[in-house]
């Protein structure tokens, strides 16, 4: 399946479950000319590769996507925010640029804050999740799914074990 028919398949799922969508986020894996087309109907954040868009400066204003697989007038328009983190690398300072595309009309810090909030939880959950799976170096898809999944399994009945099983998640809370 291509990314936008992964996207769209999502979307009608959580559609048909009667939520209503007020968010996408994605990551920087799903950073398409076909995905920005689709999502582009709904409020969204996704991340972009700094390589892909070459700005490596701060950043805030309209850009146009140059994806040498669309013509010219299939291109999609968004603005784009990048922005900078100092991190230390070898004992040096160094800039490291990240960007993000979006939709929102709001202040650049707060879509950044809005994309972090969301994000930084799913990144944890598969942090932790790797924790708990043993290392493999088979190169069998079967296997690693079902390593993959036992992992999840024991993650779970940790969290639920541990006391952090009862979130409750309703229509107005869940962010797609």
């Amino acid at each position: 399946m291509s990314k936008e028919e992964i996207v769209k398949i999502l979307v009608e799922q959580v559609v048909a479950m009667g939520f209503k969508i007020r968010l996408i986020t994605l990551d920087a894996g799903f950073y398409t000319v076909d995905v920005l087309k689709f999502i582009s109907q709904f409020k969204y954040i996704i991340a972009v590769p700094v390589g892909d868009v070459k700005v490596y400066e701060e950043f805030d204003g309209g850009y146009m996507t140059n994806s040498k697989r669309d013509k010219r007038d299939e291109q999609v328009k968004f603005r784009l925010l990048v922005y900078s983190k100092e991190e230390v690398r070898r004992n040096r300072k160094t800039l490291v640029y990240f960007a993000r595309a979006t939709n929102l009309d709001l202040p650049k810090k707060e879509v950044l804050k809005l994309y972090n909030k969301v994000r930084s939880p799913i990144e944890t959950s598969y942090r932790n999740i790797k924790a708990f799976l043993p290392f493999t170096s088979s190169t069998k898809f079967v296997f690693r799914t079902l390593i993959f999944v036992l992992a999840v399994v024991f993650y779970s009945l940790y969290t639920v074990f541990k006391g952090e099983g009862g979130v409750q998640v309703t229509p107005s809370t869940l962010v797609f």
